[in-house]
């Protein structure tokens, strides 16, 4: 099926773990504070995020191409508290209008689309002008050590293997500005031990 991409096992790992442990809870409703209108969200995964979308917002487009937590996300729908229209689709070709939304989301999934420029790209396409990209990633340390350590797994193919396209050494901040957005806000903030590759985290709003 178009816009699919299967990862079977990751898939059913991530649904698990997040159901049990989800340390960005508390920063997902940070992150969708005061949206409004018609949002889209890409890489939805399980739809965690949906309970924590304001009201305000009147419709949610959710594109997922994992067809396990796309059927997760569905379910999560149901109950949701604004309308979530969950749909299958990759970032990198979204099958959306120019300037069609309000607003766009992106949660820990910038470092897994195979091609962040692309991906960037179409989100900056289907904002209207003056809308902002809301994203909460994992992103390259500041540290060269951890840095190194990052670009080295990555390279080995090993961890985006296992973690279904993730890419740990990826400097995100920089590709969000590189494909023609402004950042407005920026939090960088650390989340779990240090020794995990992947807890140097951002937060931020950046607008078209």
């Amino acid at each position: 099926m178009q816009g699919e991409v299967h990862h079977p096992v990751f898939a059913r790992f991530f649904d698990r773990l997040s159901r049990c442990v989800d340390d960005v809870g508390p920063r997902r409703d940070q992150l969708l504070a005061g949206l409004t209108g018609r949002v889209l969200e890409i890489g939805a995964g399980n739809g965690i995020s949906f309970s924590h979308y304001p009201t305000s917002v009147t419709e949610v487009i959710a594109v997922e191409p994992e067809p396990y937590l796309r059927a997760k996300a569905r379910a999560a729908a149901q109950t949701a508290p604004v309308r979530v229209n969950v749909q299958a689709g990759v970032a990198g070709e979204l099958p959306f209008p120019d300037e069609s939304f309000d607003a766009a989301v992106a949660c820990l999934v910038l470092c897994s689309v195979p091609d962040q420029p692309t991906a960037l790209g179409e989100l900056r396409r289907v904002l209207k002008a003056g809308a902002q990209l809301r994203f909460l990633e994992h992103v390259r340390a500041p540290t060269a050590a951890k840095a190194r350590s990052q670009a080295l797994v990555d390279r080995s193919r090993i961890w985006p293997g296992l973690f279904g396209g993730c890419h740990c050494a990826r400097d995100t901040v920089t590709a969000i500005q590189a494909a023609g957005l402004r950042i407005d806000l920026l939090e960088r903030f650390d989340l779990g031990p240090s020794v995990i590759l992947t807890n140097p985290h951002v937060l931020g709003y950046a607008v078209r």
